[in-house]
């Protein structure tokens, strides 16, 4: 007898329907053929305790099962529910007049329970657009399913429930999720807020231009001087996501494994911050089975790379093309998959080796050829693609015991919010641009227009600076955002100044 059920593949972050068919004659051999890995090969075992566990049996016969389509590579064992209801079907110990309007998805364990599986957001969208019913899978997954609306998701912990649902013993209640509830609830929802920094008033400021416009940042300071925690604090004063984002968000970070099971939607903009032994591979995503890296992790939120010069100098060129793209393609030979890489990038690291270059009290113990060493780990082209360099100094103990309240993430954010509406009403043409940090070089000749006191100010940073063309747009980038900020339509002189104060890393100060 021939039955088929349906299960799922995610390859990057797109869900395609796999069609379970399995065929039982006489005979006493099993096969599992259309190209599964050594994960879905080892199911046997797998299915067969399950069964047992479940009171049912494996059938002695020859089996025959077939995923298609056959000419794409299936991985994993999120097919081994939908197999065993398979087999059970096909050998008539279960009905199946339910099978071809569910998606089956699970991991089996021996006993008999459901394990989580990856990728069941993506899953329950395609699962929609192709006009299933309902998805039948491990309860630790069912809420993160539950967001897609005209879907019955059924969350289960072990086959019996299952088999119990399909054979109309037993009443299961559907899982539902508000998703605007749920989205509105924990939006904003952040740990830090820059009300905790006292001092460092002038980097709160390159913070928010930089959260205003979507550029990135690098902080150059001593030990010491509040970057790392300046940084953490960044995505508290970055817009809220929109529900959009929020879905695109968490379809990477369940395709991930990193949904936890009593979430539905990230709402919170993601803070990763990887280590400096990080691979490139860790970094950017690949691997044999591809997975997403750090930098599709952080895709609409922030990537803080700290102590950037300890980092490997081939992980962060593979960083220059994802920077400009906003996304990452990773080829391999039979098949190509992209992930969203839109992120801000904020860096830290110290001046010189010692971490004392241009401290206000102690002495730095470094040669200039020392410093200009440790400078050149960075490349050029990947500063380049930062927009803003700033000085962190340390905060002297006036500041830091002043009992002064600092300005909030909330205030901070309304203004930041406003500078984004402005950006969002110039771009609402462009699908591809959202804010001024996309801009490509047309849009920035187009709209960030100088007057000729301006143009003299430019002229003479680019010859004292030796800025590339690249730095040059950078710079009025930064302006219209400063711009935007003081809600002025054209961008002045001191727009321009304070943005060409942000390129710390560009001055010879820095060289020794």
């Amino acid at each position: 007898m021939l039955i088929k059920t349906f299960s799922s593949a995610v390859y990057g972050i797109k869900a395609t329907t796999i069609t379970i068919e399995v065929n039982i004659s006489s005979g006493t051999q099993y096969f599992i053929v259309g190209l599964p890995d050594s994960a879905i090969k080892e199911s046997t075992f797998r299915i067969e305790s399950a069964l047992h566990s479940a009171g049912f049996r494996m059938p002695r016969q020859k089996i025959v099962i077939n995923m298609a389509p056959a000419d794409i590579k299936k991985e994993g064992s999120a097919y081994d529910l939908a197999m065993a209801v398979g087999i059970l079907a096909a050998s008539g110990q279960i009905k199946d007049d339910k099978l071809d309007k569910y998606l089956l998805l699970g991991e089996l364990s021996l006993d008999g329970g459901l394990q989580a599986v990856k990728g069941t957001l993506s899953i329950a969208i395609q699962a929609q657009k192709e006009g299933f019913k309902g998805i039948i899978l491990p309860v630790i997954n069912a809420r993160e399913a539950a967001v897609v609306s005209d879907l019955e998701v059924y969350g289960f912990e072990n086959i019996r429930e299952v088999i119990a649902f399909i054979n109309e013993e037993k009443t299961i209640d559907r899982v539902f999720v508000d998703t605007k509830a749920e989205f509105l609830k924990n939006a904003n929802n952040y740990d830090t807020d820059f009300a905790d920094v006292q001092g460092q008033e002038n980097i709160k400021r390159a913070l928010e231009i930089a959260a205003a416009g979507g550029h990135n940042v690098i902080l150059i300071g001593p030990p010491g001087a509040g970057k790392t925690m300046l940084a953490k604090r960044l995505p508290s004063i970055l817009p809220p996501l929109s529900l959009l984002e929020s879905l695109e968000t968490t379809k990477i970070h369940s395709v991930a494994g990193k949904i936890a099971a009593s979430s539905s939607l990230m709402t919170a903009r993601p803070f990763r911050a990887p280590h400096h032994t990080v691979s490139d591979v860790a970094l950017v995503g690949g691997g044999g089975n591809p997975q997403p890296g750090e930098i599709s992790l952080a895709h609409n939120g922030v990537l803080f790379l700290d102590e950037l010069p300890e980092f490997k100098r081939a992980v962060l060129e593979v960083l220059r093309q994802p920077l400009e793209e906003r996304q990452i393609t990773i080829s391999r030979a039979k098949f190509t998959v992209d992930y969203p890489a839109s992120f801000m990038l904020i860096a830290s690291m110290n001046p010189c080796p010692c971490g004392y270059f241009n401290h206000p009290d102690k002495d730095c113990v470094c040669s200039p050829i020392h410093v200009q060493r440790y400078l050149s780990k960075v490349s050029g082209p990947l500063l380049d693609r930062i927009d803003l360099h700033v000085e962190v100094t340390p905060v002297n103990f006036q500041e830091l015991t002043t009992k002064q309240h600092a300005e909030s993430s909330r205030t901070i954010r309304e203004r930041v919010i406003k500078a984004r509406e402005i950006q969002e009403r110039r771009f609402r043409k462009d699908e591809k641009v959202h804010n001024n940090a996309q801009m490509n070089t047309k849009k920035v000749r187009e709209l960030c227009k100088v007057n000729s006191e301006g143009q003299t100010l430019l002229k003479n940073a680019m010859e004292k600076l030796g800025l590339s063309a690249r730095a040059y747009d950078r710079i009025l980038k930064v302006a219209r955002t400063i711009a935007d900020l003081d809600e002025n339509c054209e961008i002045e002189v001191q727009h321009l100044a304070e943005a060409i104060h942000y390129r710390s890393l560009d001055r010879e100060a820095w060289a020794g």
